[in-house]
């Protein structure tokens, strides 16, 4: 098998993954997983799409991840990991990818702030005199 990549994106967060045969080492940005993602909340995202499938120690998958906050980071790897698995072996994992929902990717953005107003949405408060 050669090298597999995907991409993944969630609010402005972009994950690039090259998958590999391998042990089960996932590197983000030359750091190990646990490195970058200290909190098992976040690990548990980007591992959902290797433990649904069951190939959580089949691949080495190495990760270049650019912008967002770490939570649109974890799910944009969690987008890129389902991608890539589906590009290995589209019978065997899309369709519990697919009823689990981890091959639609979240069109959420944040909103523009509007001018004349303190945010997107809020204005300032009303007063009748």
């Amino acid at each position: 098998m050669e090298v597999i990549n995907a991409l993944g994106r969630r609010k402005s967060a972009i994950a690039r993954i090259y998958v590999n045969p391998g042990k089960g080492a996932i590197v983000i940005n030359n750091r190990p997983m646990e490195q970058y993602f200290p909190m098992d909340t976040l690990q548990y995202i980007v591992k959902q799409p290797l433990e649904l499938t069951g190939t959580t120690a089949n691949y080495d998958i190495k990760v270049n991840l650019d912008g967002g906050g770490s939570k649109g980071q974890a799910e944009a790897l969690r987008l890129a990991i389902a991608r890539a698995l589906c590009k290995i072996d589209k019978e065997a994992h899309r369709p519990v990818l697919k009823t689990n929902g981890l091959l639609t990717r979240d069109p959420r953005e944040v909103e523009r702030k509007k001018p004349g107003r303190p945010g997107a949405r809020k204005r300032f408060q009303f007063s009748k005199r």
